[in-house]
Parts: C-alpha cells; sequence; structure tokens
C-alpha cells in the first residue's frame, strides 16, 4: 500500500512538472486580447470557463496579471475582479493541497527531527504567524504568486484559514488590475469616461503600490522600551541581541551583561546561533536603534515572530545608569 502511494505521488509530480515544462514554453503565446475572445465564444459558460483557466495557469505556474487584464475587458470591473479572484483562489488552494499531498509529511517529518536547520525556522515562523503571514504575502509579493502557494502548502496553516485570507488580501490587488483591462477595453472602443477611467487606474495603482509599504509598517513589532529590557535581562527572559560591531560591543559604551554580538552585516550568515525556537523573544540593541531596525526586518523575513527593537539601545540603557560588562567580561562601573 505504501508503494502504491509512493507511486502515485511520483506520478503526480511528474504530471505536475510536465505541465508546467509546457505551460512555460509556451507562455509567450498567452495574449489577453486573444484569451479574452476566446473565452466570450463560449456564450452562459464563459464565466465558468474562466475561472477554470485562471484556476488551471495558477497551478502551472502562469502569469495571472494577464488573465486578470483579460478578465476586466470581458466581465467588467466588478463581475471581472469576482471571477479573477475565484479563479486566483480555486488555484492557490489546489496549488496548496497538491503540495501538501505530495510533500508536507517529508518537510514535517524533518522540522519535528530537528535536521531540516533554516528551513526548520522558516516553517516553525510561518505556522506561528498563519493567516498573517498569508495576509503579508498576498499584500506584499516577497515571494512569486504560483511558489507561493506551494510552498504554504508544506505548512501547517488551516486550509480555512488560508484560503480566506487569500481571497480577501488578493481583492486589492485583483480590482486594481481588473480595472486596467477594463479601462484598456473601453479606451480602444472609444468608450466615454476615457480620462476618468485613465485617473481611476492610477489611483488604484497607486494604491497598490503604496500597500507594501503600509502593511510593512503594520506588521513590525512595537519598540522595547528600556525599562521592559531591564525586566527582561533581570529575570533572564529571552535573549538579548546586540547588532553592534564586535569593537562596539566592547568598546567605549560595553554591552549588557549575557548580550550575544552578532553584528548586523554578519546577522544573515550567523542566524544558526540564535537558536532553532522562531518565537524566542529577541531584545535587538545597537547604539540607538537604527542597526536595531534592520536586522529586525531581517529576522521577521527568516520567520523570527518575536523580534523587537529596544527604543534608544545602549545610549538610553547608560542613561539609566545600569551596570554593563567591558572588553574583559567585568561589570563596569555606573555610566550615569
Amino acid at each position: 500500500m505504501g508503494m502504491d502511494r509512493g507511486l502515485i505521488r511520483a506520478l503526480s509530480l511528474a504530471f505536475l512538472a510536465g505541465g508546467a515544462a509546457v505551460a512555460f514554453t509556451y507562455r509567450n503565446e498567452l495574449d489577453a486580447t486573444a484569451l479574452a475572445t476566446w473565452v466570450a465564444g463560449a456564450g452562459a459558460v464563459a464565466p465558468l470557463l474562466f475561472i477554470m483557466l485562471y484556476a488551471l495557469a495558477t497551478v502551472l505556474f502562469l502569469p495571472g496579471s494577464v488573465l486578470t487584464l483579460a478578465g476586466g475587458a470581458l466581465f467588467g470591473p466588478l463581475w471581472g475582479t469576482l471571477y479573477s479572484l475565484t479563479g486566483a483562489t480555486l488555484g492557490a488552494v489546489s496549488a496548496f493541497l497538491i503540495a501538501r499531498y505530495l510533500a508536507a509529511g517529508w518537510v514535517q517529518a524533518r522540522v519535528e527531527s530537528g535536521t531540516g536547520g533554516r528551513v526548520d525556522r522558516l516553517v516553525r515562523g510561518v505556522e506561528a504567524e498563519g493567516w498573517r503571514f498569508v495576509a503579508f504575502t498576498r499584500l506584499v509579493p516577497l515571494v512569486p504568486f504560483n511558489l507561493l502557494n506551494y510552498a504554504l502548502g508544506l505548512t501547517r496553516i488551516p486550509l480555512l484559514h488560508y484560503l480566506i485570507a487569500s481571497f480577501v488580501f488578493m481583492s486589492p490587488g485583483a480590482f486594481a488590475y481588473t480595472y486596467l483591462g477594463y479601462a484598456g477595453r473601453e479606451a480602444v472602443a472609444g468608450g466615454e469616461g476615457l480620462i476618468r477611467n485613465a485617473l481611476i487606474v492610477l489611483a488604484l495603482l497607486a494604491m497598490v503600490a503604496f500597500l507594501p509599504r503600509l502593511v510593512s509598517r503594520w506588521r513590525q513589532k512595537p519598540m522595547l522600551d528600556i525599562g521592559t529590557l531591564k525586566r527582561r535581562v533581570d529575570t533572564v527572559e529571552g535573549l538579548v541581541l546586540d547588532v553592534r560591531t564586535a569593537a562596539d560591543f566592547v568598546g567605549e559604551q560595553g554591552h549588557i551583561a549575557g548580550a550575544l554580538n552578532l553584528p548586523l552585516e554578519e546577522l544573515a550568515a550567523r542566524l544558526g546561533e540564535l537558536g532553532e525556537d522562531p518565537e524566542v523573544p529577541i531584545a535587538i540593541v545597537c547604539r540607538t536603534d537604527r542597526r536595531s531596525a534592520k536586522a529586525a526586518a531581517l529576522l521577521a523575513r527568516q520567520g523570527f515572530v518575536d523580534a523587537r527593537v529596544v527604543r534608544g539601545g545602549m545610549t538610553a540603557w547608560l542613561a539609566q545608569g545600569w551596570p554593563v560588562e567591558d572588553c574583559t567580561g567585568s561589570a563596569a562601573a555606573d555610566n550615569r
């Protein structure tokens, strides 16, 4: 029975790879105008045909932007958005389930055994954020959409959470590109309101371009105040990460006892020294908080879900007169 399941998985993977290869070979022949003409010829079943084509294209790694533009030209801004969103969500869920069936068990076994290294941390970090991670990546496309669908299927994010977050948070981009397709059709047909449509399109595209910055700020963890850091140090809670250079770590300001020094320039290459738990509380310090902010963004991308910048850094710590260690590791005098 195990052999049969393995064979089915191998055949499924081969079929998927073959379909993606064919789709990639002929991707340049995917033309929005020709596609719209062909779908329109289907009559009453055109919406269903369009949704199924969109879902298939998503599974086979074809670009969805062409289809979204075609949806606007075919069905108008509202129905076009609904059909494009439905097709994209159906395709995203299909890819998610394919990945979960083919490889999720293998990935989870590696995560549980602790043999996956950085992959373990990424998977656990994504799972800890759940639907919030899905929402963020739908609004801020750090990873290509089609690839992300398969990658998320390797995690334990609940299917329903994935489906709802995908549908809701893909909506702004879908509406913007659908309206662009609709406006293009109206312009070619010489319809009224050309200037109005152009202004609406520009406003929508500006909104889509601004969303990643807005969402990135919303997703950032609030800074830790210096008093909270002192309580953490006193109770040995979490990790204090000092991202100054090695020279600054043992230099004039000294460092907080027990702090781990990973200079910002070396942080990406030394993430393993932070341990394998993506949920460990990490307080990040530098001279003030500028380098710390860059470090926090890097750690968030690597799956650490509780990495927070200490407001004011070592400057704020020293202003309170709290002890630090010098280059010998011994406690320095009051610095107030």
